[in-house]
């Protein structure tokens, strides 16, 4: 099949939502890094305080996370996700002007909404609702494009504040949302259904009869998927604070960050090319053994300029790999039937313990020290391989 052919039907949704991912975790999750201690200092509120709005809206993404998939079974993500983009759009000119801390908050709670129906897990029910048991390859070819969302968003939101200021950056962001991804969602994605088409052969489609998406496999899959969203929640948040603090001068703590974004792609690629026939449990498992290496490595040989670059590649291996997992794991195992409903129910648990990671990971980086802090992610990371090495595969 030539690309034009690919590209004029179903498969036209990986380069549309390629880009409106970019736009949506640039818009609304990655600036914050950047922009919330701006309104801190802005508006005269503590940094928790500020960042705490950012963890409202991550709690309220888990909670309106299984509305949405079902949502999107049923009417499709090119509904889903336009609406999803306007709700981005408006909670962002309201972060533009919120000048009174319950507003603050109110606001985040409607950009939760918007995560909720604009970043991945939307965005794999989408796929999911188009391609049915075949879908493991679009998605896998999403996250290869989305990989690039952060190396995009960083320095374009840092050059909009340098030149629109605060206001301007959100105001932009909003309008990119509102009159990019927003159309694109709504007129250019496929609206097929993969029950309304005949399948296609594929050899990475599952053989096995699916699992029902309840009982202790369900269980272990949701709770394998929240601990591990503790792991970059937290790391995300703290890692090169604490690399800097125990020693790393500002320059080479800035270069190891630099290298998570690459390590991501760089697994995706090889799973892409090299580990399309294994099954997605394995590529889970084996994710999740890397990070925990990550943190061996950390531990017996200490910080230093080659082991925090070590571990900053295997982390963003590992994270890379789990994006992956978190679309082909539930549709190897439970089937593409309800796959939306089923990805938001389990995504519901996973945000919110985004949501508790960093501000866990202060306290404990606070009362006690960097050393225990690492200690409690990395067990976060052996609960989620534990779960993962229970599961079992349907017969």
């Amino acid at each position: 099949m030539s690309l034009l052919t690919r590209l004029a039907g179903p498969w036209r949704a990986i380069p549309i939502l390629g880009v409106t991912q970019i736009l949506a975790w640039g818009a609304i999750f990655y600036p914050p890094v950047l922009t919330v201690p701006l309104i801190a200092a802005e508006r005269g509120w503590s940094l928790a305080f500020t960042m705490g709005g950012f963890s409202l809206g991550l709690a309220a993404s888990g909670l309106a996370a299984p509305l949405v998939g079902s949502l999107i079974d049923r009417h499709g993500g090119h509904f889903v996700m336009a609406a999803g983009s306007l709700i981005g759009a408006a909670g962002l000119i309201g972060l533009a002007f919120a000048a009174d801390p319950v507003s603050y908050l109110l606001i985040w709670v409607v950009l939760g909404v918007a995560m909720a129906a604009g970043l991945y897990t939307p965005a794999f029910a989408s796929l999911g609702r188009i391609f049915g048991a075949e879908a493991r390859r679009p998605i896998t070819t999403l996250t290869l494009i989305g990989g690039f969302a952060s190396t995009v968003s960083w320095p374009m939101t840092y050059f909009f504040i340098e030149k629109l200021g605060l206001r301007g950056t959100f105001l932009v962001y909003a309008a990119l949302l509102a009159l990019l991804a927003a159309p694109l969602h709504a007129f250019a994605l496929p609206r097929h259904h993969a029950h309304s088409r005949p399948a296609a052969p594929d050899k990475i489609a599952p053989t096995q009869k699916p699992l029902p998406a309840r009982g202790t496999v369900f269980l272990l899959v949701a709770a394998a998927f929240a601990a591990y969203a503790f792991v970059p929640s937290a790391l995300g948040a703290h890692m090169l604070a604490i690399f800097d603090r125990m020693g790393l001068d500002a320059k080479t703590v800035v270069l190891i960050g630099m290298l998570f974004g690459p390590a991501q792609v760089a697994a995706r690629l090889c799973e892409y090319f090299f580990a399309r026939e294994v099954h997605p449990l394995l590529i889970a498992r084996g994710a999740t053994a890397l990070i925990l290496v990550a943190f061996l490595l950390l531990a017996l040989l200490g910080v230093s300029p080659l082991v925090a670059a070590a571990f900053a590649i295997l982390f963003g291996a590992c994270n890379g790999l789990i994006t992956i997992a978190t679309g082909t794991v539930p549709l190897a195992l439970f089937g593409a039937e309800g796959y939306g409903r089923l990805l938001g129910r389990i995504g519901g648990p996973s945000r919110l313990l985004q949501a508790i990671a960093p501000l866990m990971i202060a306290f404990a980086a606070e009362r006690w020290s960097d050393p225990a802090a690492l200690a409690i992610v990395a067990a976060f990371a052996a609960v989620a391989l534990l779960c993962f090495l229970f599961i079992r595969r349907p017969a």
